[in-house]
């Protein structure tokens, strides 16, 4: 039976029917392994957030005068591009392991809750926190501008 609250036990089935915990060892086993998980999902964002910010850089940061705001890029450079598609590649794998993170949450258990959670917070910290990439410089305030 599905619980559709949050409980706190050993007894859990986490995403198929073949992974379930009877026993502390098993449980923790689990605990563990979510928890990697959910800290491999913050590195995987980090690396595909990098690559992202590597395939676009360019060597002129400052638009053209008179350039258009929202400038669309040809369809064949849009599409053809091998890092555009690596690119695409990384944002695929990394929302499946999000999903898949997601559903084990909705397992309901409250250890698996704490260990994703707890291993996104420390994959976060490890990899994505120390960035400058982050940072944006804003010379004008005011939105209106």
């Amino acid at each position: 039976m599905m619980h559709m609250t949050f409980y706190w036990g050993k007894k859990v089935t986490i995403l198929f029917d073949s992974w379930q915990t009877k026993s502390w060892t098993e449980y923790l086993l689990s605990l563990v392994a979510l928890f990697l998980v959910a800290a491999f999902y913050q590195y995987m964002e980090d690396r595909r957030v990098r690559f992202k910010i590597l395939a676009k850089s360019k060597p002129s940061l400052q638009p053209a005068i008179g350039a258009p705001l929202l400038a669309s890029a040809p369809f064949s450079s849009r599409f053809g591009a091998p890092a555009r598609f690596a690119s695409a590649i990384l944002f695929g794998v990394n929302s499946a392991i999000g999903y898949l993170l997601m559903l084990a949450i909705m397992s309901f258990n409250g250890g698996v809750f704490v260990a994703i959670v707890l291993g996104l917070a420390v994959g976060y910290l490890l990899f994505r926190s120390n960035r400058e990439e982050d940072l944006v410089m804003v010379e004008n305030p005011c939105a209106c501008a």
